[in-house]
C-alpha cells in the first residue's frame, strides 16, 4: 500500500466534532474537485469521484450527517469511486450549495466557511483527501495539491501559510501544484490534519534514513581512509625499493635506515604501528617526517639529482 493511501485511509476515519467543520470539509472537497456541475434542465448536480472508494465514501458521509440524511437517501453509485447526488425533497442540492455557501462558478471555498483554525484544519483535510498526494518517503518527500488554477493554489497557500508552513507552487500542464519538500513541513501538515498515525510512521522513517544515512557516511570515510593508506604505504614501498636498488641503505642515516627496513617489514602497517617497532618509540609525525624523507630522496634519484 501506498503512504499516500495510508495517509487518506486514516484521514478519512477521522471528523469534525462540530458542523461547521464538517461543512469546511465538504466545501473544500466538493469545490476543489469541482463536483458541482449544471445538468440540462435539472439544475446543479454534484459528482464527486476519487481513486479511492473510502475517500468517496466520506463525502457520502458528511453530506449525511450534515443534513441529517439516512442512508436510502436519494444518491447514486455508478461505481464505488464516483458518488452523485441531484438531491431529494430533504435536501436539495441548492440547499447543500448555500450551506456550504458556494455560488455557480466559484472555484474557491468561501472564506466564510473556513474562518476558524478548526475549520482550516478539517478544509486542509478535505482538499488533501480531494486532490492531495504523497510520494513514498522511503524514496523521498514529497506532498502536493494539484488544483485547477492560481485561485485555489493562493487560497491553499494561505491557509497553509496560517499554520507556519512553507509551500511553493509550479505549473504542471494546466494545473497548479502547490507543493511541500521539506520533511519538517510535512510532518508539520500531517499533524493539522489530524494524520497522527502517519505523522510517527514518518518520523520513524525519518529516523531510520538519518541513521542509515550516518553509517554510510562513516563506512565511506573510512574506506577513503583506508584507500588513501593504502595508497600511501604503497607509493613508500616503492620508493624506499628504488632507493635500495639505486643508492643503497649504507648511504641511509641510521634513522632513515631503520624507517625503510620496518616499512619493508610491515608494509600493511599505519604510521602510529610503524612507530612502536622503531626503537626508541617514535610518534606518527615523526615516522612521516621520516618517510617524506625517503620519498623526496627518491625523487632526487629518480630525476637525476644525486649520484
Amino acid at each position: 500500500m501506498s503512504f499516500s493511501r495510508e495517509v487518506k485511509e486514516e484521514l478519512v476515519r477521522l471528523e469534525g466534532n462540530a458542523r461547521h467543520c464538517r461543512i469546511a470539509e465538504l466545501a473544500a472537497m466538493l469545490v476543489y474537485s469541482r463536483a458541482v456541475t449544471m445538468a440540462d434542465g435539472e439544475g446543479p448536480v454534484i459528482t464527486f469521484q476519487s481513486d479511492f472508494p473510502q475517500v468517496t465514501g466520506k463525502c457520502v458521509q458528511l453530506l449525511q450527517k450534515i443534513f441529517s440524511l439516512d442512508s436510502e437517501a436519494e444518491y447514486d453509485l455508478p461505481s464505488e469511486n464516483v458518488f452523485r447526488y441531484k438531491g431529494s425533497s430533504g435536501a436539495p442540492v441548492e440547499k447543500l450549495l448555500q450551506t456550504i455557501k458556494y455560488t455557480q462558478g466559484d472555484v474557491v471555498v468561501n472564506p466564510l466557511v473556513i474562518k476558524s483554525t478548526c475549520c482550516k484544519r478539517c478544509f486542509l483535510r478535505g482538499v488533501f483527501l480531494s486532490i492531495g498526494s504523497m510520494s513514498n518517503p522511503e524514496k523521498g518527500y514529497h506532498l502536493e495539491f494539484v488544483c485547477e488554477n492560481l485561485d485555489q493554489a493562493g487560497q491553499l497557500l494561505d491557509t497553509l501559510g496560517d499554520f507556519s508552513i512553507a509551500a511553493k507552487v509550479v505549473q504542471r500542464k494546466r494545473y497548479q501544484v502547490v507543493y511541500i519538500k521539506e520533511s519538517e513541513e510535512i510532518v508539520e501538515l500531517l499533524n493539522v490534519m489530524g494524520a497522527h498515525i502517519s505523522l510517527m510512521n514518518l518520523e520513524n522513517l525519518r529516523i531510520l534514513k538519518g541513521v542509515r544515512n550516518s553509517v554510510n557516511r562513516r563506512v565511506n570515510c573510512e574506506a577513503a581512509n583506508i584507500t588513501k593508506t593504502v595508497n600511501a604505504a604503497t607509493k613508500q614501498i616503492e620508493d624506499i625499493q628504488y632507493i635500495k636498488e639505486h643508492y643503497g641503505f649504507d648511504n641511509l642515516s641510521e634513522n632513515l635506515r631503520e624507517i625503510a627496513q620496518i616499512r619493508l617489514e610491515y608494509p600493511e602497517a599505519a604510521l602510529k604501528e610503524l612507530g612502536t617497532y622503531l626503537t626508541p618509540h617514535v610518534g606518527k609525525s615523526g615516522v612521516n617526517h621520516r618517510l617524506r624523507k625517503l620519498s623526496e630522496l627518491a625523487e632526487k634519484l629518480r630525476n637525476g639529482g644525486l649520484r
